[in-house]
């Protein structure tokens, strides 16, 4: 490897040029609007599974709080903006997460992210959708689209039922993969049955949008009921074997808020792993009333290694980690 290389070759990045042209030409039609929101913020991620970086204000105490978070995504900020009455909005930009390096890993990487007023996660799932298919006519591709549920995905290709099945069940549906499972519990197995058993499966001209997850893996979404058992209102959409998106009908209860900020904390304790400041920002917001909407993030880097059928981020970005 020569450092001063580029990492992706120059054809890829203008096709990166052009697919930021598109979601931005996809979104002006649609009467979204672009923000652009802070990178650094007093307040970090909770969410035990996710690493932030963090560094240190040097300037005048008056300023505000010396630590400050590099983001992960910026979704407390555009929430923010809904709830002072921005409307539809959304964001192209880049997003930070420690620890997260190798063939599909970057640590710093693009992700866009926008909220519908109105809006429920089926209906945002199905834009989605239409936005990956334009970004997939930009290499003359076009794919196959499959909505399930969470529950239906995982009967149907594993026989096992995610809700019902004892942990030992979901243990050996995982065959001859062979993992530690110290300190693992029953949504862990989950994960390692989707990237282990089911997304290997998924062709590679397919989007396949998966709706109705757990309530245990319910993040910042609402709950629901389904078949009497209580989900996630969520979804999730791959293109192939890659991840691509995660989409929510927006919890807007700052109380509830607050508890799962608080679940995501004990778990770090438990861990000893670092605890961010909890975003009271984000909680003042919802507390003042928050719009009923949808919102979902979006990888724009797996996206193109998608649309190009390369599975390293490093063929889509300038400069990889390691070159950085």
């Amino acid at each position: 490897m020569t450092l001063a290389a580029p990492s992706a070759a120059f054809d890829t990045l203008r096709l990166r040029a052009r697919l930021n042209a598109t979601l931005r030409a996809f979104f002006a039609g649609r009467g979204v609007v672009e923000v652009e929101t802070p990178m650094l913020s007093q307040a970090g991620n909770t969410d035990p599974n996710v690493a932030s970086f963090s560094t240190r204000f040097s300037g005048h105490a008056s300023a505000g709080s010396r630590m400050r978070w590099l983001r992960t995504s910026p979704e407390f900020p555009l929430k923010r903006l809904l709830a002072a009455g921005l409307g539809d909005c959304y964001e192209l930009g880049r997003v930070f997460r420690d620890g997260e390096a190798g063939g599909r890993h970057n640590p710093e990487f693009t992700m866009l992210e926008w909220y519908r007023l109105g809006w429920d996660q089926h209906r945002l799932a199905d834009e989605t959708v239409a936005l990956v298919q334009a970004a997939l006519a930009l290499v003359d591709r076009r794919a196959e689209v499959v909505q399930t549920t969470y529950r239906d995905l995982y009967r149907d290709v594993l026989g096992i039922d995610p809700f019902t099945d004892p942990e030992a069940k979901l243990r050996g549906a995982l065959g001859d993969v062979r993992i530690d499972p110290e300190g693992l519990g029953r949504d862990d197995w989950l994960d390692l049955l989707m990237t282990h058993g089911i997304q290997p499966g998924i062709a590679a001209d397919s989007i396949l949008v998966v709706h109705d997850y757990p309530a245990s893996q319910c993040m910042l979404a609402r709950l629901a009921e389904r078949d009497g058992v209580p989900v996630a209102a969520r979804f999730e959409l791959y293109l192939g074997p890659l991840e691509l998106a995660n989409g929510y009908h927006e919890l807007a209860d700052a109380t509830e808020q607050r508890a799962r900020f608080e679940r995501d904390l004990a778990v770090r304790e438990a861990r000893g792993v670092a605890a961010p400041a909890v975003d009271e920002a984000l909680l003042a917001a919802l507390e003042g009333g928050f719009p009923d909407c949808a919102g979902v993030a979006l990888g724009v880097d797996r996206l193109l290694m998608a649309m190009l059928g390369t599975a390293r981020i490093a063929d889509v970005v300038a400069f990889d980690f390691a070159r950085a």
